[in-house]
């Protein structure tokens, strides 16, 4: 076990680079599974989850090779339809090698997925759309257990905006007998970036980035020549938010300001200043952060990823902030370590009533999911009165790469020691 020490009061200064996103890696790394041969994929990021589905697809049959900074994916000799519970129970994720495997093979056993504890998260919009394409489905001791002879195209409406849910109906729509079309489909740019990866396989779809996805099955797909997976524009709007916490100045190479449109908005109402620079933007901290509210929404509206950081922002602004979460029920757990660290909050429901102090005190605390990890980070760089340290930080390496790396290289007091 090991966790995180942070000597607060450091502003921080320099550059920074943004790495792959996790959250469009892991279901372009599923895709790979709707066809043999060997797929080229770059910009791939090393975290823990990263880790968990290659090591799932490996126990299917897939064979994985880095070389240079490229991940090959070999899923020629795809030979099992299970992903069993003990290597699925630390990412939900995992649910996106369900239409895949459909879509390859016909049938698939999948555990119900684990993860972090932020919410309910439930999988039935996935298995309302399967179901509706065709696939029969029982749920039996903790197993998803599926079977189609032929994926068919389907008119499919999700009653809730779901991310996951539609990258899976996507993969498993791009060989059904058919048009599939997705309507109040996610809009985030991860989806958009699966659906580069599966034109680039031979997938017709069209429709991706608005609410309304069209996807016409084709017979037969090939291997990927090579993807390229976007940055991570959550590692991007954390450094953003770092930067305004701390009054530094921080430039953020290989992020895309047009995938943080909402969040560069709320950085300039707290009064930070933003400039585009080459392939990213430089973010200059202001004197005194205001206190302004934030709504969590779907893309392209606030990310409910980013709240916890943006609160623990709050928590030294001036005035007081209302935060509203309406994308999962439970993403205010990390609101009592903030406590312990001096905030005052109070919830009730959905909101959370931040009023802003002068500081905010050193104290050892406890990550409870990955987000609220880097949220007690960015408390601790401005934390006085000795050092911080964030205890369970195994929710940090699977979403971040090298975070405290990245922090130290800016000037911050931060290191990882042994428990």
């Amino acid at each position: 076990m090991e966790k995180i020490v942070i000597e607060g009061g450091h502003s921080l200064k320099g550059m920074v680079t943004i790495s792959g996103a996790k959250n469009a890696a892991l279901p372009i790394i599923a895709s790979c599974l709707l066809t043999g041969g060997w797929h080229r994929l770059s910009h791939v990021p090393r975290l823990k989850d990263i880790q968990t589905i290659k090591l799932i697809m490996s126990n299917l049959g897939v064979t994985f090779r880095e070389e240079e900074g490229e991940v090959f994916v070999n899923s020629e000799n795809v030979h099992e339809y299970e992903a069993p519970y003990n290597l699925v129970k630390t990412m939900r994720a995992s649910i996106l090698l369900l239409g895949p495997l459909l879509a390859r093979l016909g049938k698939a056993k999948i555990s119900l997925p684990g993860g972090c504890a932020i919410g309910a998260r439930p999988i039935n919009l996935h298995l309302m759309a399967l179901a509706a394409m065709g696939v029969e489905m029982r749920l039996e001791q903790g197993y998803i257990h599926a079977q189609v002879d032929r994926l068919k195209g389907a008119n499919i409406f999700f009653d809730i905006t779901t991310v996951t849910g539609t990258e899976n109906i996507m993969m498993a729509a791009v060989t059904a007998d058919g048009q599939t079309v997705l309507q109040n489909a996610a809009k985030e740019p991860e989806v958009q970036d699966l659906a580069d990866m599966l034109r680039s396989m031979g997938a017709q779809i069209t429709g991706d980035g608005t609410d309304t996805i069209v996807i016409d099955g084709v017979k037969d797909l090939r291997p990927t020549p090579q993807h390229h997976v976007i940055p991570d524009r959550i590692e991007a709007g954390t450094f953003m938010i770092a930067a305004a916490m701390t009054n530094g100045e921080i430039t953020i190479n290989g992020c895309r300001p047009e995938h943080l449109a909402a969040v560069i908005e709320r950085l300039q109402s707290v009064g930070a200043e933003l400039e585009k620079v080459g392939d990213g933007l430089r973010v200059r901290g202001p004197g005194t952060i205001k206190s302004v509210d934030v709504k969590t929404m779907p893309f392209p509206g606030f990310p409910t990823d980013l709240q916890a950081q943006f609160m623990a922002m709050m928590c030294i602004a001036s005035g007081s902030s209302v935060i509203k979460e309406t994308i999962f029920e439970n993403r205010f757990i990390h609101v009592s370590e903030l406590k312990r660290m001096g905030a005052d909050i109070k919830i009730n429901g959905p909101h959370a009533l931040v009023r802003g102090k002068a500081r905010l005190s050193a104290a050892p605390v406890m990550a409870t999911d990955l987000r609220a990890s880097a949220s007690l980070i960015l408390a601790g760089l401005v934390a006085k009165e000795g050092n911080t340290e964030v205890n369970r930080i195994y929710h940090l390496d699977r979403g971040y790469e090298d975070l405290e790396k990245k922090f130290r290289s800016l000037g911050a007091g931060i290191w990882r020691e042994k428990v």
